[in-house]
């Protein structure tokens, strides 16, 4: 059989593919990008790891708080059709379900590197011969530069304060067992762990529930950046007893660049009003905050972590996603993720001059595979401009692709695989 003949009949199995799948993809929901080169009217988006595509309801929400800020000013805060005093309380229930949270462990507030450091201004509190935080040492920038700094806070030396768990040696990821016989051992000298639950770089999803489990047996507080496993896999951390959480919203939630981010704080510190905290106004309960007290009463729940009143033009498009997740499900969008990330990575191994680092067993990663070439930089923007296919570079030589369930098909996986055989052959 010849090539081209070959190509024909795999793009016709993608299509059989999509048109049978039990979960079609929501593509049309979605403003996706236009496809150079004509063959294709859109392009197949890997990237949204990085950044969510558009929801087209995303619109629709702006211009209604636009309006009611026109129509009303000052009184939208409570006239509004969603009243911006409490507008992040919409996002309370939503975002609870889609993180295996109580309603009232979660709220919607700030950034994720802020929410980062609100938590360990909370939890990291180091003390005698505990003051590790355990990171992974391919945490993502952001992480490491928070924990150090807290390190600096805290008057101690990062380089002797911060453990960076390594994989072994020839080997790409951590091991579960690894992690817990570290925290077993040395568990006495740690007072955080700090781990991504999606690795950015690799895209293992780490084994979260016994990894808790070893930290807080140890004494330890464990918290988990979730920025790549929210809304990529399904999570319980109120089952598997998280002490905190935080993640973004513009990758995987598709909220739009710098998107207000997520928090968790498990119920059994919402409930403690003596923990310390740094402290504004919107953390205070909202029945007693307009009598412009001059001491805090913090709410049992999430909120009191809060410091100022939500930005309602950059929640209202965390609302949109939040909608789409609702209607569809966290269950069956990982069994739709579980099967295009299984088409691609087969496709994928076909492929000569390339290695796939994310963890073959479907239950060790969420729907990223970071793959390994030469002039992993070239390679993306050569993907862009040749085939419409739009993935990401993290420099010198991984390239991450996302099937994103919510709006990714099998023949978009058809295309990435065919222009990376094309370009690497």
């Amino acid at each position: 059989m010849d090539r081209t003949r070959g190509t024909e009949e795999a793009e016709e199995e993608a299509r059989r593919l999509d048109a049978a799948d039990p979960l079609p993809a929501l593509r049309g929901e979605f403003h996706v990008p236009p496809a150079p080169g004509g063959a294709y009217a859109e392009a197949a988006y890997f990237a949204g790891n990085s950044l969510g595509l558009q929801p087209r309801s995303v619109a629709r929400y702006l211009e209604e708080e636009l309006a009611d800020w026109s129509r009303l000013a000052v009184e939208g805060h409570t006239r509004g059709r969603r009243p911006w005093v409490d507008y992040h309380e919409q996002a309370r229930e939503p975002a609870a379900r889609l993180v295996g949270a109580l309603p009232h462990e979660v709220v919607a507030m700030n950034s994720l590197t802020v929410n980062l450091h609100l938590m360990m201004a909370t939890f990291y509190r180091p003390a005698g011969e505990r003051t590790r935080i355990v990171i992974e040492d391919t945490a993502f920038p952001s992480d490491s530069y928070a924990v150090y700094s807290q390190a600096v806070h805290h008057g101690l030396d990062p380089e002797a304060a911060v453990v960076r768990l390594r994989p072994r040696a020839g080997e790409e990821h951590l091991r579960t067992e690894d992690v817990v016989a570290y925290l077993e051992g040395e568990g006495g000298r740690v007072a955080l762990v700090l781990l991504g639950g999606v690795n950015y770089l690799t895209g293992q999803l780490m084994d979260m529930e016994p990894i808790t489990k070893a930290g807080r047996a140890a004494g330890a507080v464990v918290g988990w950046d979730l920025a790549h496993a929210a809304g990529n896999v399904p999570l319980r951390l109120h089952d598997w007893d998280v002490d905190f959480a935080a993640w973004c919203t513009y990758k995987y939630l598709n909220s739009g660049p710098g998107a207000v981010a997520g928090c968790f704080v498990h119920e059994r510190h919402v409930r403690d009003a003596g923990l310390p905290r740094l402290s504004g106004w919107w953390g205070t309960d909202p029945a007693t905050r307009f009598r412009m007290e001059p001491r805090i009463a913090p709410p049992a729940s999430a909120d009191a972590w809060q410091l100022s009143n939500p930005p309602i033009l950059a929640l209202a498009p965390v609302l949109a996603s939040l909608e789409l997740f609702d209607r569809t499900g966290m269950a069956a969008l990982r069994a739709k993720s579980e099967r295009l990330t299984a088409y691609l990575a087969g496709r994928l191994a076909a492929v000569p001059g390339l290695a796939v680092v994310t963890p073959d067993d479907p239950a060790a990663r969420g729907c990223q595979l970071s793959i390994r070439v030469a002039d992993a930089g070239g390679l993306t923007e050569r993907l862009a401009e040749s085939a419409g296919v739009m993935a990401d570079a993290r420099e010198p030589d991984i390239v991450r692709l996302a099937p994103v369930p919510l709006y990714s098909t099998f023949h978009d996986c058809h295309r990435a695989a065919v222009a990376l055989e094309e370009l690497l052959g």
